[in-house]
């Protein structure tokens, strides 16, 4: 064990730290019964994926029909498991572990208020466990978390024993010589946490009547402590840690460094010195080498890991949806056609007076997310929009296209001028209605006498007048708002800087309009009053050109709502796509090269990417969503967990040798979910005839078209079943980096 093998001031270059955006997993088994066998094989075949990037992978279960069930194998009703993390895969692991899955995690009164119902422990060890804690000094909660699965959930009072910091901060200095300013409060209380997390371990153990066989699954730098302290224990615990996204990554990203071509040039305590994080780095790191098993979200993060942590990881363990299947197959079509109308409806208002455009010959984009306006390519698509308006224009396109920016910044109301754009719409609507009653009564009591309505009688000219007035009401002598809400830093805001120098200002010439709403979706708005999974259902494109993306739920949340979507090469979700779909585009999932192309190449391409999609008909397009919203079964958690169950089963076979074991079968080919091209005709203006969802008088051709949706839909669901096989390459490389458990790496 790596305990046994090295004390931890040996690990003082190691020490690492991770984001503060994701949480801490911890995974507990717990073995009853003198009778149980001594030995157990865990067996499952570890297939090594294909790469086109330069570095070598790490040890990679992207295989997921691979991945054996281990349901024989691994009796849950003789483990406990405890995971601390506030991970969508909730409802999954509840559904696997039932009554002996336990989430861990901080107190947070206002939430634990609405989300959560408190009530005495199940478990009689845990009842034990939380018991003797808050009788030396702490205060720990159980109770049930109302969400979907309502698993159980265990809450440490960080606040509540914040008397111990000064001491546990000498604690690890004197362990670890890693120091923790007074300053950051979001160190102090990982500290705290960190104390706490290893206190309850520790006290579950000793509590337990059997040695119990604990896992211990720590997610980001905020639960490494916890980590590090149960290895300097030696308490029996096999650890895992998983970064989603390396703090050191995030922070050099942010100055615009050409952060993946120098990789390997970085001075890593300089760097985090500089940016005031070296103890943040130092827990990360530290969290890193520490664990048995070290993981890491996807294939690109894999990389920068190995780079600024100086361990490869041992597996990659992709993020996930929980996936709603319809019944009806085409019911997320009807979903995005309403959402779309109330898009529509909102349109309208915003750009009343200027409304010179088709809205059925309009298509929606959009790009959301944190504002890190050239980490999330903001910049690179506005620069694609530029482009894209003029090629637009040029070819005389009836096709307009708004662009929404969905990005929260600091404002200080809602613009007036928006306001009042829905202020007019609703107030047209109302003259609209108040009209057509007038007509309908006048209508109804002439055919009641048995006459013909005379038309220049039945609108008088009071009618006319409302209409006159609504019409003027229409005037504007400003072009519709750029921004939705008005900007504290509106001079130095990078998105309204950059749209100023491009030179898109929403005017009636302008094929490409934009739209910038600063604040996330909501459905209690009074501008936009629509959450963001219905805003995105109503879109036609998602657009994520980022350049520092570890996974990229975005892109995710997309593809199983059924909308087509642009990312790049440098994100998680882009190269996971690559790997397991031969041509991506065809189903909906554009690939952008920004790792190997410079910004201009990527920038044409990008813009090539929205021109060919403009060029679609309706028809094209509900065919490519339908092809899209069938690759949702590749991000379900349902299959995707697997990637966790063989984390743990790893870990198992690391910590105690002597009970558990872990083979692996060095595979001749990579498999599992493998999407071919379709065989029906692809989505692509320049082969498919069609433009419309039914006959019409220029479908004269309609025997011939190749496309079958419910064949192709059978199609892809046996692939998904019989997975397509790739030669394998790179053998060595792989085999070694897969060996590498990272306990006897050179530091």
């Amino acid at each position: 064990m790596l305990a046994q093998a090295w004390s931890v001031n040996t690990l003082v270059t190691f020490l690492g730290g991770l984001t503060a955006t994701a949480a801490n997993v911890l995974f507990i088994f717990v073995k009853f019964g003198p009778n149980r066998k001594l030995v157990r094989t865990i067996t499952s075949e570890i297939k090594i994926n294909l790469s086109i990037m330069p570095l070598a992978r790490s040890l990679s279960v992207t295989s997921l029909s691979g991945l054996e069930e281990w349901d024989e194998e691994f009796d849950l009703e003789d483990a406990v498991l405890f995971e601390i993390a506030w991970e969508t895969k909730a409802r999954l692991t509840a559904e696997e572990w039932g009554e002996n899955y336990f989430l861990v995690g901080p107190y947070v009164e206002s939430n634990v208020r609405t989300q959560v119902e408190l009530i005495e422990p199940t478990n009689p060890v845990l009842k034990r466990t939380i018991d003797k804690m808050n009788s030396s000094g702490c205060k720990v909660y159980f109770g049930r978390w109302l969400i979907e699965g309502s698993p159980y959930v265990v809450l440490i009072d960080v606040a509540f024993t914040a008397w111990s910091l000064d001491s546990w901060k000498r604690e690890l200095w004197d362990l670890c010589d890693i120091g923790v300013p007074w300053f950051d409060r979001e160190a102090n209380d990982a500290v705290l946490f960190g104390f706490l997390t290893a206190w309850l371990l520790g006290e579950f153990a000793a509590q337990s009547e059997e040695p119990p066989h604990i896992v211990a699954h720590f997610h980001e730098w905020l639960a490494g402590l916890g980590l590090v302290l149960c290895r300097h224990r030696k308490l029996p615990i096999a650890t895992i840690f998983t970064t989603h996204a390396t703090l050191l990554g995030r922070y050099l990203c942010a100055g615009s460094v050409d952060f993946y071509n120098k990789l390997a040039d970085f001075n890593l305590d300089k760097e985090a010195g500089d940016r005031q994080i070296y103890h943040r780095y130092c827990l990360e790191r530290a969290a890193a080498h520490c664990a048995h098993v070290f993981t890491t979200v996807s294939q690109i993060t894999a990389i920068e890991a190995e780079y600024l942590l100086k361990r490869a990881p041992d597996i990659v363990t992709p993020n996930g949806l929980n996936v709603k299947k319809f019944s009806a197959v085409h019911e997320f079509q009807n979903l995005h056609a309403q959402s779309k109308n109330r898009i529509q409806e909102f349109v309208r208002g915003h750009f009343y007076g200027h409304l010179d455009f088709n809205l059925d010959k309009t298509l929606f984009l959009f790009i959301a997310g944190r504002y890190e306006f050239s980490n999330k390519g903001a910049d690179i698509f506005l620069e694609a929009l530029a482009r894209l308006n003029y090629l637009l224009r040029v070819n005389h396109s009836d096709v307009t296209v708004i662009a929404f920016f969905i990005m929260p910044a600091r404002t200080n109301n809602f613009n007036v001028e928006t306001l009042k754009g829905q202020a007019v719409r609703k107030q047209l609507w109302d003259t609209a209605q108040t009209v057509k009653e007038r007509f309908g009564k006048k209508l109804y009591e002439s055919l009641l006498v048995g006459q013909l309505p005379d038309v220049s009688k039945i609108l008088d000219k009071e009618d006319f007048t409302i209409m006159k007035r609504a019409i003027f009401a229409t005037q504007r002598q400003c072009q519709p708002p750029i921004c939705t809400h008005n900007m504290l830093e509106d001079s130095g805001d990078p998105i309204l800087n950059c749209v100023r120098r491009i030179g898109l200002f929403n005017s009636s010439a302008d094929r490409v309009k934009i739209i910038f709403h600063p604040e996330f979706l909501s459905s209690t708005s009074p501008l936009l009053p629509m959450d963001y999974e219905e805003f995105v259902r109503g879109c036609h494109l998602g657009v994520f050109p980022s350049y520092y993306e570890p996974w990229g739920y975005t892109p995710a949340e997309c593809t199983v709502m059924g909308i087509p979507s642009i990312s790049t090469n440098l994100s998680g979700f882009g190269c996971f796509m690559e790997e397991h779909i031969a041509d991506p585009s065809a189903y909906g999932i554009y690939i952008l090269d920004r790792r190997y192309r410079g910004v201009d190449e990527s920038c044409n391409q990008l813009t090539s990417f929205l021109f060919q999609f403009c060029k679609q008909s309706r028809r094209q397009r509900i065919i490519q969503r339908n092809r899209t919203e069938r690759l949702s079964e590749l991000l379900d958690w349902r299959y995707l967990g697997r990637y966790y169950i063989s984390a743990r089963h790893m870990a198992l076979a690391k910590a105690f040798p002597d009970t558990y074991m872990y083979e692996l079968h060095e595979p001749t080919s990579t498999s599992g979910f493998r999407y071919p091209r379709p065989a029906s005709v692809p989505p692509s203006p320049a082969l498919s005839r069609h433009s419309s969802p039914r006959h019409s008088e220029a479908e004269d051709n309609d025997e011939e078209e190749r496309y079958d949706e419910d064949v192709e839909a059978e199609k892809d669901k046996v692939n998904i079943r019989q997975p397509y096989a790739l030669p394998f390459k790179n053998k060595s490389s792989a085999v070694l980096g897969a060996s590498g458990n990272g306990d006897d790496d050179e530091m």
